[in-house]
């Protein structure tokens, strides 16, 4: 008896008209096409890399006496970082002009002797060979002293490689040797490495195909580069497009870019992977919807436009951009059209719906 009832309902319903079935109303959320100033967005992963950054290595051989730096210290240029023991130097300096002053009274001793033989020869008491003779001993003590001075120049520089200081500001690192050790000025390890975090730069690729886009903004002005964390959502920086590359690197058809961010609070670090967004020009007055609104069908895109009698209709777009969540429509939705974006898969041309709207 149930089965039969059941066969009855379903011939019943199967009896009844298209028109009055397809008049149950789908509810499906909506959105209003808006016209809005958009944003052309150019994006790809980045590294950050320190402006600048330098290992500090001795420049003479000796035994680190001080370090005056503490591990993450902030360092101007010129502060003191390490002293090397002095000594040895100071006394390399001493014997330098020790040398000097023992040279120059030789100087003296034979400007005084050649004076007295080019008097002694203008009366014949002496040969023009002892002249040219003294002559030459002048130049030559001359030019000795010239040495000594150089030697002393030397000495005095390595005197004062052995106050070892900051050759930029920045953020100290680790340090990589500690006082007491033997270092000698060839060491590869180095004290310490100073890198210079404000500003801080980002290095990251772009399609070659982008690159007329890129030089379009650079000529209208200094494009806008941010910096996003690895959820592509928690912004780190906001920063200025510096430079392209002078070449494309054919094995990958990307060119190269660096950005230059104030990193105020240190929200970027060298080597931190990000995500750069860089911003090469903004359509003015775009027609856009939620990008959930756009369907893809045999002929291409489409939305569900919602007409004063709440059904739907099927209407071609021609998309010009679709990023984070928002599609600029070139053609085919005016501003202030109502589109359906959710709950596509239960509609067709023609539908009733009842419309919920869309949360922001």
């Amino acid at each position: 008896m149930f089965l039969r009832a059941l066969t009855v309902v379903l011939v019943l319903l199967a009896a009844l008209p298209a028109a009055a079935r397809a008049q149950t109303a789908v509810p499906v959320q909506v959105a209003v096409a808006k016209q809005q100033d958009v944003p052309v967005v150019l994006r790809n992963i980045g590294a950050v890399q320190a402006f600048y950054s330098v290992l500090v290595r001795a420049r003479v051989d000796g035994t680190l006496d001080r370090v005056f730096f503490t591990e993450g210290q902030e360092v101007k240029e010129g502060d003191p970082i390490a002293e090397i023991d002095p000594r040895p130097y100071a006394a390399a300096l001493a014997a330098a002009q020790a040398k000097k002053a023992a040279d120059e009274a030789q100087l003296a001793n034979a400007r005084i002797d050649l004076t007295r033989y080019a008097n002694l020869a203008k009366r014949d008491f002496a040969s023009q060979q002892q002249v040219d003779t003294q002559t030459a001993m002048v130049a030559q003590l001359k030019a000795t002293i010239a040495g000594d001075e150089a030697a002393i120049e030397t000495a005095r520089l390595n005197l004062e490689f052995c106050h070892i200081t900051a050759p930029i500001s920045g953020r100290t690192g680790l340090r990589l040797v500690d006082p007491g050790n033997l270092i000698h000025a060839n060491d590869a390890q180095g004290i310490v490495t100073i890198t210079q975090l404000h500003p801080i730069a980002v290095i990251f690729t772009l399609p070659q195909d982008d690159l007329p886009q890129i030089q379009a903004a650079i000529a209208h002005g200094t494009p806008s580069v941010l910096a996003f964390a690895a959820d592509d959502r928690t912004e780190l920086g906001r920063g200025t497009l510096m430079t392209i590359d002078n070449q494309i690197d054919q094995a990958t058809g990307t060119v190269k870019l660096k950005a230059q961010f104030p990193n105020e609070h240190n929200r970027l670090w060298p080597g931190l992977f990000i995500n750069a967004h860089l911003q090469v020009a903004m359509l003015k007055d775009a027609v856009t919807v939620p990008s959930t609104a756009l369907q893809r069908g045999p002929n291409g895109l489409y939305v569900y436009v919602v007409r004063p009698d709440s059904t739907v209709a099927m209407r071609p777009v021609t998309v010009r951009q679709d990023d984070s969540g928002v599609a600029v429509i070139a053609d085919g939705v005016a501003a202030g059209t109502e589109v359906v974006v959710n709950g596509q898969l239960r509609l067709q041309e023609g539908s009733r719906i009842t419309p919920l709207k869309a949360a922001s």
